[in-house]
Parts: structure tokens; sequence; C-alpha cells
């Protein structure tokens, strides 16, 4: 995670900020007070949205002044657009770009005002499920009616995860990062002006002095498709890209097209290879002798049981930076970038599953994967899910890959011998951690 830094006004303001990566292009990202940069990182899909950014740009985040770690300001609504500009010529001028790209995610795209005031400093403007005004007008049947406007005040759609984010409406763990998110970008008061200054916000008149070569992106089922369409088309030359998908962030869904859009936008080609590549540790969990005892417990007791196991195992994942990728039935999928944490983590779950009377087992293996939207494939996952299966009740098996890499580590390792694994070719051999 970079360092948070701060660029002060010349009336002595100061404004939080991030620099992340090194690319050649510059990218200013603009967005709804959603969460501080602070927080990024705490988000997985997010900070892989923030790490796939980073292969061909140097992008920089902002808290803009009365959100997260920035100045605070108070009743300023009738001044957001002109303010929320201010932060940013104050950034870019603090970290010496003469000109950059500018990155709206969502929201009401106040980069449009930058882009149309200061073109000499705008190399292109990428608009992502965002729009030039929310209210409904004669002339913008696009906009929300007064009814959702009311509505959007008293409770602001920015707070809501089936707002935004439909698709994750039912995962615990982004929830709780959500809400807490919101909560540290700005306390209610600040959240309540901004919102309603957002909502009376009318930028369609700087559409026409936009010069910038513009892409504007969106998804056909998100709330804002018609207000994105109305973007690129009262832009002059914008270029237009409708994605499937209903949610409105960009890291949320199928990441790797909005993110393949941008990239080709930009730079004018993609990377060599489309697939999504990392190099990650693979945990498999699986619930020992599940079966015969869903049978003695009835259905409903069951269920409540794995939801008791899926919030135990999210909880362990946090702590040890995990990623929780998808359940397989009574057990998970998840990854790591770090194998000893990964081990240590796996640990923890069984150590935590057990005073429930579930015992668990687990298999490990580190190797390159493909990322396709929020699953992955490849064989290291087939290599993992194949190790798990020749662990024994409270046991974490482990491949060779793993051992090797946490050489000089404080984990303790029984050699188990050679196994074959169905379906991957040659023999390998695995290890136990032992407690």
């Amino acid at each position: 995670m970079p360092e948070t830094r701060y660029a002060t006004m010349s009336g002595g303001d100061q404004v939080a900020f991030q620099v992340i990566g090194d690319g050649p292009v510059d990218v200013l990202i603009g967005r709804p007070p959603m969460f501080p940069v602070d927080l990024m990182w705490d988000e997985p899909r997010l900070a892989h949205f923030l790490n796939r950014l980073s292969s061909f740009s140097r992008h920089i985040w902002f808290d803009a002044r009365g959100t997260g770690a920035s100045e605070r300001i108070g009743g300023t609504e009738s001044r957001l657009a002109e303010t929320v500009v201010e932060d940013m010529v104050t950034v870019v001028n603090e970290v010496g770009c003469e000109r950059v790209v500018l990155l709206q995610l969502g929201g009401v795209a106040l980069t449009l005002l930058f882009a149309a005031t200061h073109p000499e400093r705008t190399a292109a403007l990428v608009a992502v499920n965002t729009s030039a005004r929310v209210r409904w007008a004669e002339d913008y049947p696009q906009g929300l009616s007064v009814d959702e406007v009311d509505q959007a005040v008293v409770f602001p759609s920015y707070r809501s995860v089936e707002g935004v984010a439909p698709s994750l409406g039912d995962d615990v763990s982004f929830r709780r990062w959500f809400d807490r998110a919101a909560r540290l970008s700005g306390p209610p008061h600040d959240h309540l002006w901004r919102n309603r200054g957002a909502l009376d916000t009318d930028l369609r008149a700087t559409l026409a002095s936009v010069q910038a070569p513009t892409l504007v992106v969106y998804r056909r089922d998100a709330p804002v498709a018609a207000q994105s369409r109305y973007l690129a088309d009262h832009i002059d030359g914008a270029q237009g890209v409708e994605l499937d998908g209903e949610d409105s962030l960009a890291w949320v869904g199928d990441a790797g097209a909005v993110l393949d859009a941008i990239e080709e936008f930009l730079t004018g080609q993609l990377a060599p290879s489309h697939a999504d590549r990392v190099l990650a540790t693979v945990l498999f969990t699986d619930l020992v002798d599940s079966t015969p005892r869903a049978a003695r417990m009835g259905d409903r007791r069951w269920r409540e049981l794995l939801v008791t196991h899926d919030a135990l195992v999210r909880a362990e994942l946090d702590r040890f930076r995990g990623e929780w990728i998808k359940s397989t039935g009574d057990g998970v999928l998840a990854i790591f970038d770090g194998p000893a944490r990964a081990i240590r983590c796996a640990c923890a779950i069984r150590d935590a599953l057990r005073p429930l009377g579930l015992e668990m087992r687990a298999g490990l293996h580190t190797g390159e994967l493909e990322r396709h939207g929020d699953d992955i494939a490849g064989i290291a996952v087939h290599v993992g899910e194949r190790v798990a299966s020749h662990a024994g009740a409270g046991n974490v098996l482990i491949s060779r890959t793993v051992a090797d890499l946490i050489a000089g580590s404080e984990i303790k390792l029984q050699d188990q011998g050679e196994y074959e694994l169905k379906g991957v070719s040659g023999s390998w051999r695995l290890f136990s951690v032992r407690d």
C-alpha cells in the first residue's frame, strides 16, 4: 500500500492523496466519496483493480476536502463542483503532472468541469458509469424522478450496496467493508450536504467545451446506463462502450472488461495476454463427513451451521489478508499473495471450526492462475483442489512448491511422500503442517 501524502492549497487546506503505479500514463481519479483512500486496500476486489490499473498507468486517488483524511469543510454544497476541481488542481500540481487523463468512476462527473476549464492539462477523459446530471428534466428524461431524488437524499444510494453493487448484496464481508468505508469517509452531516449538492449539480453545459478524446463506459443494466449514454451522445467525438452487467462500481463484477476498454483507449492496445494472470497461493477447504452429518441434523439446522461456518472463515481470511473466491458447498476456495499467511489461515480456520463440532481438511498450492471477473482458473487451482482431496481430517496439506517458498519460516512440516494427482501429470511430493 502506498503512502498517503498531502497537497497543501494556497489557503492552507490539505488534501490527502495516494500515487499508485509507475506506468507511462498519468491518471487522476474522480469518484463519489464512498471510501477514504486509506481503506482502498482493505477491499480485495478494489485492490486487484488498483494493481491492474498500475500495469499501464500511474494513477492518483484523492480524498476531496470534507471527506476521508482531507481537510474538513462545511456547508459548501453550492460550490461542490468548484471545490472538487480546486482539489484536483492542487493534487496534480503536487504530483508534478503537466497533463493527466481524467478517469471518473461513478457519481456525477465533476471531472467534466476540470476538462472544460483546464483543457491544456487534460490529455483524455474516461467516464465509467457516470452522468452529467442526476435529476429529471423535460429535456433530460434520463434523470431520476422527484420521488427518487427525495429518497436518495434521505437514504443516499452510495450508502446502499444494492444501489451500486447489487451482485454483492449477499456478500457479508463486502457489506461490512462498504459500511465501514462510508462511515469513515465523513460524518452524516457532511454526507448529507455533499449528496444534496451532487443531486443538484448539472454539468450538461460543459459537455460542448470538452475538447479531449473521451471514452464513456457503462454497464447495460446499471441504474446510470441511460445517463452515461447521454454523455457519449453529447460530447463531440466521444466513444461509447456498453458492457454486460448491473453493478455501478467499476471494480465489482467483470472488472476486467472495464479495464480492457480503458487500457485499449489510453494505450492503443491491450497487453499481449488478455487473461489477467497472477501468482497466488490457492487454498481449498472441505468439511469432513459433511453429508451424513447434514442428514442427521436436517436441512434447516445444517444450513444455519454453514452460515456460521462461512462467517468464521471470512473472519480468518480478513485477518490473514486472504480473498474469498467462492463457496464449494461445504468448503471454500480462497487465494493469498503470501504462502505462509495462507498456511496460518488454514490452521486458524480449522481451529475456529472445531468448537462447532466441524472437522476440516485443507490443501494449498502456489502457482500462476487466471482471473475471470470474481472467479479464478488455471492449473494451479486444479492442483490445489487435488492436494486437498488427499488431506485427512484436521490435516493441512501443502504441495512441494509451497514448502519451498516458506523455507526458513517457523512453520513445521512433515513429508508425506509422493502422490499422483488426478488429471495432473507426474508425481507430487506433499507435506502436512505440524501443530
